[in-house]
């Protein structure tokens, strides 16, 4: 019967070929290949097969030939490096079968991959959801190259790279680089392998913002992890998520879900080089308003957040002041009690209403006065009213008041970008700032509860506390 059988040979090394496509190789009437590849399958061919190689860029040709041969009545396969079906000469079979209206049986013999093949070399980079892209854009606009590109980074692809470069192509992979770093971190593991599987074999482990495109050529294949891939001992490994189904037993839903969130914030920032102890309180920022404007309004002093964590280690800072008490229900009981920090709102104190009617100042402005005069250097966190910002600032103008820290995140249209610009020239004093209008009770609460949990950052592990 006639038929064509499309057979991937491998990267290279007749280790790799697999049974099923030697036993082809053997029962052929007639082969037809790249003329490269006939080296690897050589041995196995019988002395009556024809074998039928061409140069590079022949494909048309070579299945043309294989269809004249199959019609013939022959058994013909057509092999092809890898897997036959990645970028290999399956697809064309099958398209020339329905252009010819032919009747020739078509059978597809899958093989390694090159990117399997690498990545078999470089560890485990390919342990969860991938995808795979050509910088070839000879078939290919490369408008279509450059989506496929940025839709692989931002949805956090594990991507291997097929066609890296070529003497024709050389700036491509520069901007898949370029494209990548706007949405994966500097330190994401990248390997990539020459050769693979051949004797001249090279592999070669780096990372994103170390990785050097000269260093690739046409035979190199490249794997770029994804945000979870990390290099240990030389290899690449990215966790499918076994280790920490069996470590995270004491993780409630809550902080699962809370720790889930924050990778994904973090995968989808736009500068993801920033400082950790700016980034963690930058990620409890957006979690608590899913309003990644905060990556542009968020200011801190550079190390405010671990200078105030420090203090609060220490024992040095044991007080935490609020304008509002919406404020203090937000900052979580359970990381004060662990710390020894107490969180005060004087609101309720029955002396700021008196002392508002007689000196003719708002609640919120009274209750600061209170504040400063029993805990002067607290860290002072402000939610929702201006004007108790304002006041505090003038307090501190005056030496009345020196605090540990301010978050400064009031929240309106009267006086509220007036409070922040207040309180920026006390150079001295960390400062978290929600620059504009924007602000509120419930984001100065989770930037004080980012400063509590500053140990938790490089983990990437929030929500202990829950």
């Amino acid at each position: 019967m006639s038929k064509i059988i499309v057979a991937g040979i491998g990267p290279g090394s007749k280790e790799d070929i697999t049974p099923a496509v030697l036993e082809a190789v053997r029962a052929a009437d007639a082969i037809v290949g790249y003329k490269y590849y006939f080296q690897f399958i050589q041995e196995y061919v019988h002395d009556g097969c024809e074998c039928i190689d061409t140069g590079m860029k022949r494909e048309r040709e070579r299945a043309e030939q294989a269809f004249e041969l199959a019609e013939q009545g022959k058994t013909v396969v057509v092999i092809s490096s890898g897997d036959a079906g990645i970028y290999g000469m399956t697809p064309l079979i099958y398209e020339m079968k329905r252009e010819r209206g032919s009747d020739v049986e078509i059978k597809s013999l899958p093989g390694i991959s090159a990117f399997q093949k690498a990545a078999s070399l470089l560890g485990a980079p390919i342990g969860h959801d991938l995808c795979i892209i050509s910088l070839s854009d000879l078939m290919t606009p490369w408008e279509v190259i450059e989506r496929r590109i940025k839709a692989a980074a931002v949805g956090d692809f594990v991507t291997a790279v097929y066609n890296p470069k070529s003497n024709g192509r050389y700036w491509q992979l520069y901007r898949l680089v370029e494209l990548f770093l706007q949405q994966r971190a500097a330190n994401t593991p990248v390997g990539y392998v020459r050769q693979a599987g051949r004797d001249d074999q090279e592999i070669k482990v780096t990372t994103l913002g170390e990785f050097d495109p000269e260093d690739v050529d046409m035979f190199t294949v490249i794997l770029i992890g994804n945000s979870q891939s990390y290099i240990s001992d030389g290899h690449i490994i990215t966790p499918r998520g076994y280790y920490r189904e069996c470590g995270d037993k004491d993780i409630k839903p809550g902080q699962q879900i809370m720790m889930n969130s924050f990778k994904t914030i973090e995968s989808e920032l736009r500068n993801k080089e920033i400082p950790l102890d700016h980034k963690w309180a930058l990620l409890h920022a957006i979690h608590t308003t899913a309003d990644f404007e905060m990556e542009r309004i968020l200011h801190t002093d550079p190390g405010a957040v671990e200078t105030l964590y420090g203090k609060v280690a220490k024992g040095e800072l044991k007080t935490i002041v609020t304008d509002v008490t919406m404020v203090t229900s937000g900052i979580r009981k359970g990381a004060l009690a662990r710390l020894g920090v107490e969180a005060k709102c004087y609101l309720s104190d029955p002396r700021v209403a008196e002392m508002a009617t007689s000196q003719g100042i708002t609640r919120t402005q009274a209750g600061i006065r209170l504040a400063v005069e029993e805990h002067p250097d607290a860290l002072f966190a402000f939610g929702n009213a201006p004007t108790a910002l304002m006041e505090l600032c003038d307090l501190i103008r005056k030496g009345k008041a020196h605090p540990a820290g301010i978050i400064a995140a009031p929240v309106g249209f009267v006086h509220v970008r007036e409070s922040k610009h207040m309180v920026k020239p006390f150079k001295d004093i960390p400062k978290i700032i929600v620059e504009g209008r924007k602000g509120g009770s419930n984001l100065a609460a989770t930037l004080c509860n980012a400063i509590l949990t500053l140990d938790d950052a490089a983990q990437l592990k929030p929500g202990r506390d829950l």
